[in-house]
């Protein structure tokens, strides 16, 4: 077998194994793990603006405002205007979601960062030059993407 497909395999395992995770966690708590990311994020900061949101979790205002329109729409989150100024609107969650956050898992990436934090830092650093290195070959530098483990367009999410 050529190192190529090595790479591939292991690629396809990852990418298998994020999908596997994403589709158990619809099931147990009917939320995509951008969603929960966002949810997450306004449970600790308590109350927070959707741009802030989406800079904490590095994904696009765009995307953030599509998982808002979805959580709102299920009644996990309101959307609160500000009495001092009408323009700014404020993230709370709502005691459903706050239910929901309460029986959710952990994002799959909890455990990868556990073990990924026991390396030696030189192992580390390798291993990002080359995850770097394998998404500037596939032309994905670019892409909007958040430091989450979830498979597919997080825009256009089935759920909600």
């Amino acid at each position: 077998m050529s190192n190529s497909n090595d790479v591939l395999i292991a690629l396809r395992q990852i990418t298998r194994a994020i999908d596997l995770h994403s589709k158990k966690m619809v099931r147990e708590i009917g939320l995509t793990s951008p969603q929960l990311l966002v949810m997450k994020e306004i449970e600790l900061q308590g109350r927070a603006k959707p741009s802030q949101i989406a800079k904490a979790v590095h994904l696009s205002q765009a995307t953030v405002t599509s998982i808002i329109d979805r959580l709102a729409s299920a009644g996990l989150i309101v959307r609160e205007r500000s009495n001092e100024d009408k323009r700014v609107v404020y993230l709370t969650l709502t005691t459903a979601g706050n239910e929901k956050m309460a029986n959710a898992p952990d994002l799959l990436q909890a455990g990868f960062i556990e073990r990924f934090s026991k390396l030696e830092e030189w192992e580390r650093l390798q291993l990002i030059s080359s995850l770097q290195r394998i998404a500037g070959m596939m032309n994905a530098e670019a892409l909007d993407v958040a430091p989450i483990l979830e498979i597919g367009d997080l825009q256009h999410s089935d759920t909600f």
